[in-house]
């Protein structure tokens, strides 16, 4: 069974920082390039950043570009956001992302509100 678990988000200050996790099971991690979106009422969902099946390359959205990093543990089967020196138009929900030429798998989504 494919699980795509986020943890890590929460109510956080401008300026502040967390650390966003997405735990995989049930697929062969290190074959997937992985990605993570992100959804605010009333938009569409959106590529936040992304980092290929062995992490050697990673990309982002100008709009987070210099503030987030994406890193990834194939060992541990989980891959990282960081996020740092955040906005209030960061706040939505983010949601986890594998990616193959043949599947694509997501997570249920962890809430990241940045408000004072």
């Amino acid at each position: 069974q494919v699980q795509l678990v986020e943890s890590g988000g929460g109510l956080v200050q401008p300026g502040g920082s967390l650390r966003l996790s997405c735990a995989a099971s049930g697929f062969t991690f290190s074959n997937y390039a992985m990605n993570w979106y992100r959804q605010a009422p009333g938009k569409e969902r959106e590529l936040v950043a992304g980092i290929t099946s062995a992490g050697g390359s990673t990309s982002y959205a100008d709009s987070v570009k210099g503030r987030f990093t994406i890193s990834r543990d194939n060992g541990k089967k989980t891959v990282y956001l960081q996020m740092n020196s955040l906005k209030p138009e960061d706040t939505a929900v983010y949601y986890c992302n594998a990616r193959s030429s043949y599947y694509n798998y997501w997570g249920q989504g962890t809430q990241v509100t940045v408000s004072s």
